[in-house]
């Protein structure tokens, strides 16, 4: 039969779970602590909810990535629905930009479970992405060089609580030390990479991570919408385009 713990009501009181929404939550819990009870079904421990602040606002802001694109050019089409630029942003939280700690956790979890040991895996593991030329998820950064600034304060706020477990921190950077031995090369652990690794070890599961990517992502996004109401960039974007792309196509074009 068919059942859910999430929520329930009767005709005087709403509950999250099993808290009563206006006597327990209302005014006690934050919105990170209601969030992490929500989604897990436990409040967060001190280091639990730390690390999830942090989280939120690292990946809440990345600049104009697709995800703003996408938000500010669905808000010029259709400025009445303002969850639809929303959403549009959202669906470019995937595995090439933002959402990429689901990659990362992956293959810390692979690593972690490897009978081998932590060496031996993340030897295999690099290899076969650098043979492959595929992208090395938590790797590297078009901006930041020679390191990504956000992911040493991701460690040091994860660190500082006992009950976080420290070893998929540990496991990244063997990791990114066998990436620059075999990459030839310094490739900076990014925030998705370091975002991964804390979330691991506050229990998150890896499958749920990029939830909270899209969470933060929503703020950040209407930051976007708002900002596009009294700056509008939207048309710019589209000329931008319109007179880059060139068309190369047979037709005779009288301008």
């Amino acid at each position: 039969m068919a059942e859910t713990k999430l929520s329930t009501h009767t005709l005087e009181a709403l509950y999250l779970r099993d808290k009563n929404l206006v006597d327990d939550v209302m005014g006690k819990m934050s919105f990170t602590d209601a969030m992490f009870y929500h989604i897990i079904g436990v409040a967060p421990s001190p280091g639990q909810r730390a690390v999830l602040d942090t989280v939120m606002v690292t990946l809440m802001e990345h600049g104009f990535t697709p995800s703003a694109i996408a938000a500010r050019m669905t808000y010029l089409s259709a400025p009445e629905a303002m969850q639809s630029a929303v959403a549009a942003g959202l669906l470019n939280v995937a595995s090439q930009f933002i959402g990429t700690m689901e990659n990362a956790a992956k293959i810390l979890a692979e690593i972690a479970n490897d009978p081998d040991g932590h060496d031996a895996a993340c030897q295999r593991i690099v290899q076969q992405h650098r043979v492959n030329a595929k992208y090395m998820p938590g790797f590297g950064h078009h901006l930041h060089r020679p390191d990504d600034p956000r992911s040493p304060k991701l460690f040091e706020i994860a660190m500082a609580y006992d009950e976080i477990d420290k070893r998929p921190i540990e496991i990244l950077k063997i990791l990114g030390h066998h990436v620059d031995q075999i990459y030839g090369k310094h490739l900076t652990i990014n925030a998705t990479g370091a975002t991964a690794a804390v979330l691991m070890g506050a229990g998150i599961p890896i499958g749920i991570m990029r939830g909270f990517a899209v969470i933060s992502r929503a703020a950040g996004l209407v930051a976007h919408i708002m900002e596009e109401q009294q700056s509008p960039t939207g048309r710019e974007i589209w000329d931008l385009i319109d007179n880059s792309i060139p068309y190369t196509g047979n037709a005779i074009i009288k301008r």
